[in-house]
């Protein structure tokens, strides 16, 4: 094959992992595929001083990659796809889900082994709404407080003493190599994980026959299911990635399990709800599942944040 495949890619050390990674498996299923990465910094990474919320959401994380395909400087972009809004652009798709990593959220502290060994009026960081909002409802006499930058970045805060602990994503922590910093996981019940939390997406142009059948062979089915299921339910809610929603897909068998959960920011009222049926169903699934907390009041606690 004599054909360039260019990866535009965020520079942050979790990105570049990622982007190697699908790489990596394009060149072992396509010998003679060169691959090159296109790294830049996007918005998202730039602006540090404030949350994500504030300045458009985790959106800003992809807008320049998907300038660059558009531009012509690269032909797909690779995501965590918990940061791609529920609604694509027009011109674009997500043509390859990788097989998950795992989903959980991880408690990160060099004193605590479980959330509920932390003690009242202790600080605790995380730069999720989804996170802080579940965490204030388990433990309100807890201090949440946000935490920007990469996962080095917050781990340096962690251990220069500004937290007690810290949240981030099991699957981030695991692709780095950085598992033994630990020291829990968060039960689900706890803390549901965001909408395609663990999974790696693929996107490119919308009609790009070519790249499309190429990428193909990444496409994990049941891990496409379960993040088209919870995609499904966050657009039924109308929920941007910083709602605090969280939305969580099991295949099993044919059959796809699937959680939902809508919060107000402080965690003051928090709605669940779960839905089973044909996993070849899934993104009716999650519409049904947002209709269903919708009717019982996902709307109001949505603009109340």
């Amino acid at each position: 094959m004599n054909r360039t495949i260019r990866i535009a890619t965020r520079e942050s050390r979790l990105a570049l992992w990622q982007a190697e990674h699908v790489a990596a498996l394009l060149a072992r299923h396509h010998p003679g595929l060169t691959v090159e990465l296109v790294p830049m910094t996007t918005k998202g990474d730039q602006i540090l001083d404030t949350t994500l919320a504030k300045i458009g959401g985790k959106g800003l994380f992809i807008k320049e990659l998907e300038t660059a395909m558009l531009e012509g400087r690269a032909d797909i972009a690779v995501h965590s796809m918990k940061d791609v809004p529920a609604e694509m652009p027009d011109g674009f798709e997500i043509v390859a889900v990788l097989e998950r990593e795992d989903p959980r959220d991880a408690l990160v502290s060099a004193e605590f082994l479980t959330i509920e060994a932390i003690p009242a009026g202790r600080v605790v960081g995380t730069s999720s709404l989804r996170r802080q909002a579940q965490l204030q409802h388990a433990r309100p006499d807890l201090l949440v407080e946000p935490v920007r930058g990469n996962v080095e970045t917050r781990l340096r805060k962690l251990d220069h003493g500004h937290f007690a602990a810290i949240l981030l994503a099991a699957a981030g922590l695991k692709r780095l190599g950085l598992e033994q910093r630990i020291a829990g996981f968060l039960p689900y019940e706890v803390s549901l994980p965001a909408v395609g939390q663990g999974a790696v997406g693929v996107e490119c142009r919308s009609g790009d026959a070519e790249v499309a059948e190429l990428l193909g062979v990444l496409e994990h089915d049941d891990t496409r299911r379960c993040v088209d299921a919870e995609r499904a339910f966050a657009g039924g809610l109308g929920a941007s990635c910083e709602s605090p929603v969280a939305g969580f897909g099991v295949v099993d068998g044919d059959e796809l399990f699937l959680r939902g959960l809508v919060a107000t920011r402080d965690g003051a009222s928090v709605l669940h709800g779960e839905i089973r049926g044909a996993a070849a169903d899934a993104a009716a699934l999650g519409d049904t599942l947002a209709r269903d907390l919708m009717g019982r009041g996902a709307g109001a606690l949505l603009a109340a944040t």
